[in-house]
């Protein structure tokens, strides 16, 4: 682990933590403007109450969605020690689809009542769990949260695997860890009720729409042969 850490071109940790930050900045952002033009007062809910209902709370998993800031970082940097030409078809792609989720959180903002869905009393055992799962609450909204979807969670997580599913480079180990923790960050988006069932869905699938369409277009191999 550590030989390969070492391994890692600095631009593979700008990427890691540029990245990140950008996320969180075009949330907020979203969120800001969408109150600045009025859409925000507009805003929809992405509930299906025959799925969304039956999803229970499930407060460990509150353990995996605060990890999922980590493995945003490191994937990044995984992707950085594959071939160029796929890092730079990742950074495209990814920007892409963080664009895509800054719009809808712009123009097409969601919420979700958190007292109307009867989180807020959420107690559990009590356990640590509970804790963590009040304190992700009260980061984002308390009482009421916007911009579900689609949700960053799972956009970033699934993109995060499909950019080195396919690298020799990575070893199978890594690509069976990144895939595992994809799914877990997705079902955490669930089970900590952060997110609704179709919020999921828009993440995963605005992932894999603009991976495909990026690795279709294949700009990275251009880029790639202007810089050698």
């Amino acid at each position: 682990m550590l030989k390969k850490l070492k391994q890692v071109p600095a631009y593979g940790w700008i990427a890691g933590i540029g990245l990140f930050v950008l996320q969180f900045g075009l949330y907020r952002l979203g969120d800001f403007l969408s109150g600045v033009i009025g859409t925000k007062a507009n805003a929809w809910s992405p509930k299906i109450a025959a799925i969304d209902d039956l999803v229970g709370v499930v407060a460990i998993f509150a353990t995996i969605y605060v990890f999922s800031y980590v493995f945003w970082v490191f994937g990044p940097v995984a992707v950085s020690l594959t071939k160029k030409s796929n890092f730079y078809n990742f950074l495209i792609g990814i920007l892409a689809a963080y664009l895509v989720g800054f719009l809808i959180f712009t123009f097409a903002p969601t919420y979700m009542d958190r007292v109307a869905e009867g989180l807020m009393n959420v107690q559990g055992t009590g356990s640590v769990f509970d804790g963590i799962l009040q304190w992700v609450y009260s980061a984002d909204g308390s009482e009421k949260a916007f911009n579900l979807f689609p949700s960053y969670h799972c956009l970033i997580s699934v993109y995060c695997y499909l950019g080195i599913r396919k690298q020799p480079e990575i070893s199978k180990g890594f690509k069976i860890y990144s895939f595992i923790m994809a799914v877990l960050i997705c079902l955490s988006t669930q089970f900590t009720k952060q997110h609704f069932f179709l919020d999921m869905v828009g993440g995963v699938g605005i992932a894999i729409i603009c991976y495909v369409i990026v690795e279709k277009l294949n700009p990275g191999a251009k880029l790639a042969a202007k810089k050698a």
